[in-house]
């Protein structure tokens, strides 16, 4: 019998989430084997009218081809795949993995070809920018044991997250994007923290279930060449198979002049795929008021309430600051109190405090006046 919550939920991604009208094709990727949440966008798709498109992949199937392709290899597989991204008008993808580590053994050389050739070109260059898209986890045994839960507190977790007021969330940001317009200088102290930046003449977006879900976000992006200073990021950030700590890095004129962590090597590497990786291209807050702590999942944690997330690499087109990059690596700073706390300050004015919004025009997104009468009772 299906969950009514996996109804619930695949009913608000096509009408809510990708908006799909009638004649419009959508491009429907599971990575993994769980059907049911699949299953039951096809027929939400068929049921506004559109045309649904499927396809299934393997992880270990999908590892043993990304170990074994050269970089013309990729370029060809990623021909084949953009040419049917640029078809689409919408775009799922569901990732239900049954071992976050089923990469572990693809070498890191094959994964840089991999963000390089097809990742870069297929989602970040095409799909972010061109089609209405929504990515998203599955509430399963694997994600369950990496927030460290059983699998049916995960599986409410997950759709309490996935399934807040976004109609209220929306609301509630349109203040918090009138200030941001208006906003030149950024600056962001918090222990092992003091950074600043522009982001005078860029545009911010509030998104409240219209993308990636959970949602839960506004974002912007620092003019390029305006980043000065040092950060630390306090939530673990998984990588391509492997899950980052203690991340570290300083800034001269926009770009990432150090870069440390439990795995500095590797994070160097990543960071010297293009000229763009050690750039920023986006700024966010998260505000989604269920999702309090890191789960060491990106599309949960960069949601978290109380945090924002300072991106190395691309910058979508809607906020371009002219960086390009098969990297768009959105590493996370929590700043309520149990992290360390933390200020951000716009123009000199203190606009949050240790995960808080101050000025009474911001309080509303605060996750006590986010959450909805059901999401509180449950």
């Amino acid at each position: 019998m299906e969950d009514p919550r996996i109804r619930k939920l695949a009913r608000f991604l096509i009408r809510g989430a990708v908006e799909l009208q009638a004649g419009e094709k959508i491009l429907i990727e599971l990575h993994g084997s769980e059907t049911g949440l699949m299953k039951a966008l096809v027929q939400e798709a068929y049921a506004v009218g559109g045309k649904p498109f499927i396809h299934i992949f393997d992880y270990a199937v999908e590892g043993a081809l990304v170990q074994g392709a050269d970089a013309e290899h990729m370029e060809e597989i990623s021909s084949y795949e953009l040419a049917r991204m640029k078809d689409m008008d919408a775009y799922i993808d569901i990732r239900a993995t049954t071992n976050i580590s089923m990469w572990h053994n693809v070498s890191d050389e094959a994964q840089r070809r991999y963000r390089q050739y097809y990742w870069g070109p297929i989602h970040l260059s095409q799909r972010c920018n061109h089609t209405k898209w929504s990515v998203l986890r599955y509430p399963n045994d694997a994600m369950a044991q990496l927030a460290g839960v059983s699998t049916e507190e995960y599986e409410d977790f997950y759709f309490k997250a996935c399934l807040v007021d976004y109609e209220k969330m929306g609301r509630a940001m349109e203040h918090l994007e009138a200030l941001m317009d208006k906003t030149d200088r950024v600056h962001i102290v918090s222990p092992g923290t003091d950074i600043s930046f522009s982001i005078k003449g860029i545009p911010c977006y509030g998104m409240h279930g219209n993308r990636n879900i959970p949602d839960g976000e506004i974002y912007t992006a620092p003019v390029k060449d305006s980043v000065n200073g040092h950060i630390t990021y306090n939530c673990p950030s998984p990588y391509d198979g492997f899950l980052f700590r203690d991340v570290y890095l300083e800034f001269k004129d926009g770009k990432i002049v150090k870069a440390t962590s439990n795995n500095t090597p590797y994070m160097n590497e990543i960071f010297d795929i293009d000229e763009g990786a050690r750039y920023i291209g986006e700024f966010a807050l998260g505000v989604n008021p269920v999702i309090n702590h890191p789960i060491g999942d990106i599309l949960f944690d960069e949601k978290i309430a109380g945090s924002f997330h300072l991106t190395p690499g691309n910058s979508y087109d809607n906020t371009s600051n002219g960086n390009h990059s098969a990297v768009h690596w959105d590493l996370i700073q929590i700043q309520t109190p149990e992290y360390g706390g933390g200020e951000i300050w716009f123009d000199d004015v203190l606009i949050r405090k240790d995960g808080r919004f101050l000025p009474e025009a911001l309080q509303c997104l605060n996750p006590e006046n986010l959450l909805d009468e059901e999401t509180e009772a449950q």
